[in-house]
């Protein structure tokens, strides 16, 4: 049965799959910015929908209890922030918001300039897996 970010022609056809993708990067202006968009997937083996390969360096999991916060911080490393539980709260200082929730994907490329600060905004711990991306990673992004 299709999700609720699948579209389908009939029961057992998918026809266009989205894992939500939010891009937080620094532009010219040193302030960290927004994109909403999604990762392109394609068809794969077994009728699957399946990304292109993305290189890391390696991956953690972590957990932050409800009610978490974090102020005003930059990404430490270009990574990709797998959102597995919790709901959160972004900002950005010149005033974009956007929210994570659970299967949301976070491209956090904003290692330099103003930042971003997040609070939980449910009553669920934020687990989460930090993907670090390796240098020459090519993410598929695609902006809406």
């Amino acid at each position: 049965m299709p999700g609720p970010d699948t579209v389908a022609t009939d029961q057992n056809e998918r026809v266009h799959t989205v894992i939500r993708c939010v891009r937080l990067f620094t532009g010219a202006d040193d302030q960290s910015h927004v994109q909403i968009g999604r990762l392109e997937l394609t068809p794969g083996r077994n009728g699957d929908l399946v990304s292109a390969a993305i290189s890391s360096s390696r991956v953690t999991a972590e957990e932050t209890a409800a009610g978490g916060t974090l102020a005003w911080h930059t990404a430490p490393v270009r990574q990709l922030v797998v959102t597995l539980s919790g709901t959160l709260a972004f900002l950005t200082r010149d005033g974009e918001e956007f929210t994570l929730a659970p299967g949301d994907v976070l491209l956090a490329e904003d290692t330099v300039g103003s930042g971003h600060q997040w609070h939980l905004v449910d009553t669920d711990p934020w687990r989460r897996l930090y993907i670090v991306l390796a240098d020459d990673a090519d993410v598929p992004f695609v902006a809406d």
